[in-house]
């Protein structure tokens, strides 16, 4: 990323307060966003893409790996940064262990010898660790170049940006230019592959890309094992249940098995109890006198 593009990402984020909303409670801004998309796939289209392919015709695949492996290098250090901000200490030593040891031993970066020796590769930004102290991902975001994000993934740039090694190796202007523009073209040749399963597979990619993002950037907060989302304020609440949906609308109470009807009076009360006494006494009377009537103490029962 260079001061350009940075600058233009944190305009955009900063100047969203005034803009028109929907109904949409995690995508707020989406008349917004939508055509900032559409300017994005514009590029993509006209620059982008093209130039990603021919970079991928062009470079073998082991020079494309030497190139995801220096830059995946520079990502480290972020990550180890970031992962020391959430206290992640364990983490955050595995890894300046593999800057260090992808650097020498790896030639800058080219190789990644830390993952042949067990060092396993993480993947940290300031969004993360904004959203790991408890900083709420705001309205989600399409920036101009840069793509999907959030109002605080865009603040958590500024971060990134400042923790990059990139930006502080080369200076001179050229060299510069010339490792962004590698950078993004390698990006973008990687995700080519991806690119061209969703064009099979979404009916509207600008839904299908932010409802990803969201649900990805939400795992990585929690490291792979986010807790199930609650509704919120904005969203209803919390679930009513049942019992309080019933009383809030009215419901009765069920009828009885057998579909009788619940007595309206006293006098039809009455009028039952009498009916049952009546039907038992006329079985009491039927019955056989042996079975009717038990035998007193000391006397003999009737044959």
């Amino acid at each position: 990323m260079s001061n350009p593009i940075l600058a233009a990402a944190l305009l955009i984020a900063i100047a969203l307060d005034g803009c028109a909303t929907n109904g949409n409670p995690k995508d707020p801004l989406e008349p917004l966003n939508r055509r900032v998309y559409e300017f994005n796939q514009v590029v993509d289209r006209v620059a982008l893409k093209p130039a990603a392919k021919g970079y991928k015709a062009a470079v073998p695949l082991p020079v494309r790996g030497g190139v995801n492996s220096f830059f995946g290098n520079f990502r480290d250090v972020t990550t180890a940064v970031n992962n020391l901000l959430q206290l992640k200490v364990t983490r955050a030593a595995s890894d300046a262990g593999r800057v260090a040891l992808n650097s020498t031993v790896g030639l800058f970066g080219v190789f990644d010898v830390a993952t042949r020796v067990g060092l396993e590769k993480h993947d940290e930004d300031f969004g993360q660790t904004l959203g790991w102290w408890g900083v709420k991902s705001g309205p989600y975001l399409v920036l101009p170049l840069l793509g999907p994000s959030t109002i605080r993934d865009a603040v958590g740039l500024i971060g990134d940006y400042f923790t990059d090694p990139e930006f502080y190796l080369i200076q001179g202007s050229p060299e510069s230019w010339f490792v962004l523009g590698l950078r993004v073209v390698n990006e973008r040749a990687n995700l080519l592959e991806a690119d061209r399963l969703l064009e099979q597979a979404a009916i509207d990619r600008y839904s299908f890309l932010r409802d990803a993002y969201l649900q990805r950037r939400r795992s990585l907060i929690y490291d792979g094992n986010p807790p199930p989302e609650r509704l919120d304020d904005s969203e209803g609440g919390k679930r009513k249940g049942l019992k309080e949906l019933e009383e809030e609308l009215g419901v009765d109470e069920p009828a009885p098995a057998g579909g009788s009807k619940p007595s309206n009076g006293s006098s039809e009360d009455s009028s039952a109890d009498s009916a049952k006494k009546a039907d038992q006494d006329s079985t009491l009377d039927e019955a056989p006198a042996s079975e009717s009537a038990p035998a007193k103490d000391g006397e003999q029962p009737q044959r």
